[in-house]
């Protein structure tokens, strides 16, 4: 009987083709900006509601608009969660489906190890978490918050300490991450929808039918005309997204909805016999800056406004929540990288690429340990205004640094070795014929 094992690639991280590699060069590039962006404004909103002015903080967070009769009469706040981050998560839509078509995770041989390590990274950091406020179950809802991975605060660690991070684990923690992304919806959609209202639903599922048909049909026609989504695709979007935020299910989801209905392939071939660019790539193109540069980090700024001063401030840091979802995040997901990817390299007879050894993915396992995009969205949904939910949030904040400090320590003193692996990778491209810009992803 033929051994399967040896279908799989004989090392990891997989490099990846010239094309995809420097795709996600100008995808890091953009998600750094992004990172950066959701600090700052993550920063004010800690600086300004511990200030002598945080009433006004949270008045303009509480404050609310919208139009009542279609239950759209929302907080500022609310509507950054709901309305905004559903960009943020079409464009997780638009990067699963594209991993699922042309991606890694198209191929079992190539997406076994880094599915692994994600499910690993969210498997242990959740049972930490219930394994320390076990004793109190009714902290239990939470046990999602510290299973989530942000992948633009963490590529904005990488280019804060310069790192020369190789492809090929560049493209493990994307595809890892892209992974966590799709496990976190499935929580978010199955655990976190209350009071499920499904008159709404037809009309959302109509919209969505709608909407992937015009995207499928007329796919070159919106590739010509850059402005034909904003006016066509837009509203018929914003309409699947008031459905589903009426029917009770959190209405991010519509996001990934909607970029699930955008075709990847292009159907085209240039004059070289290459595929053209498809309308999930030339839309990511197009709206990534939207996310990166608007909405996650307003959404941050209204997340992230916890009061850390006063007398309650003891009392926050010593909450179980807190305790239980920084040991998650800054150990539990190291631990579940690094042990997963163990397990399943022995089970595919997989060895490292060359040059990488495996503090190079535990640097990535605390990494990912910046929860904060989706690990505060998940907070909100966990828990009730009050001290479980300061603490939640305090908690991602606080592991979110301190990843970020132990990743920059252990990445940082890699960097020598990294700038080596670059150098032999751009020798090897130069003797296969590509482009130096191969390794920078340019």
């Amino acid at each position: 009987m033929a051994d399967t094992r040896r279908s799989f690639p004989a090392v990891f991280p997989v490099r990846g083709s010239y094309r995809e590699v420097r795709r996600i060069g100008v995808l890091l590039r953009k998600e750094s900006v992004g990172g950066l962006l959701l600090v700052v404004m993550a920063a004010i909103a800690l600086i300004w509601s511990n200030s002598p002015l945080a009433d006004s903080y949270f008045a303009l967070r509480d404050f609310e608009i919208g139009y009542e009769p279609w239950h759209l009469r929302l907080s500022l706040g609310a509507w950054a969660a709901d309305g905004l981050l559903a960009i943020f998560f079409f464009l997780v839509g638009l990067e699963l489906k594209r991993e699922f078509v042309v991606g890694d995770l198209r191929d079992i041989r190539t997406a076994v190890v880094p599915v692994a390590a994600a499910v690993g990274g969210i498997v242990v950091p959740a049972l930490i978490y219930v394994i320390i406020v076990g004793p109190q179950p009714e902290l239990l809802r939470g046990w999602a918050v510290p299973t989530a991975t942000d992948i633009a605060f963490a590529v904005a660690v990488l280019a804060i300490i310069g790192s020369h991070l190789p492809a090929a684990l560049r493209l493990f923690l994307l595809t890892l991450a892209v992974v966590d992304d799709l496990i976190a919806i499935v929580i978010i959609a199955v655990f976190y929808t209350d009071d499920l209202n499904p008159m709404p639903i037809p009309g959302a599922i109509l919209a969505l039918a709608l909407y992937g048909l015009l995207a499928q049909r007329r796919r070159g026609f919106f590739l010509r005309n850059r402005f034909a989504a904003w006016l066509i695709l837009l509203p018929i979007g914003v309409v699947v997204w008031a459905f589903v935020h009426a029917s009770g299910i959190h209405a991010t989801i519509a996001g990934v909805a909607l970029g699930f209905m955008i075709p990847v392939r292009s159907g085209t071939t240039d004059a070289d016999g290459v595929e053209t660019v498809g309308l999930a790539e030339e839309f990511e193109h197009r709206f990534r800056p939207l996310s990166a540069g608007f909405a996650v980090p307003v959404f941050a700024f209204f997340a992230a406004g916890v009061q850390v001063v006063g007398d309650g401030l003891l009392d926050t840091l010593t909450h179980p929540v807190t305790i239980a979802i920084v040991c998650a995040l800054v150990l539990g997901k190291p631990i579940g990288i690094v042990l997963s990817t163990w397990v399943s390299t022995k089970l595919t007879r997989s060895r490292m690429s060359d040059g990488l050894g495996w503090v190079d993915l535990a640097g990535v396992g605390v990494l990912a340990g910046i929860g904060f995009t989706v690990s505060l969205l998940v907070a909100e949904l966990s828990f009730p205004r009050g001290l479980e939910h300061d603490s939640a949030k305090l908690a991602v904040l606080l592991a979110s640094v301190l990843a970020a400090a132990a990743a920059s320590v252990i990445l940082g003193l890699r960097n020598r070795r990294y700038r080596a692996i670059a150098e032999q990778e751009a020798v090897d491209a130069d003797a296969d014929g590509i482009p130096d810009v191969y390794q920078r992803g340019e």
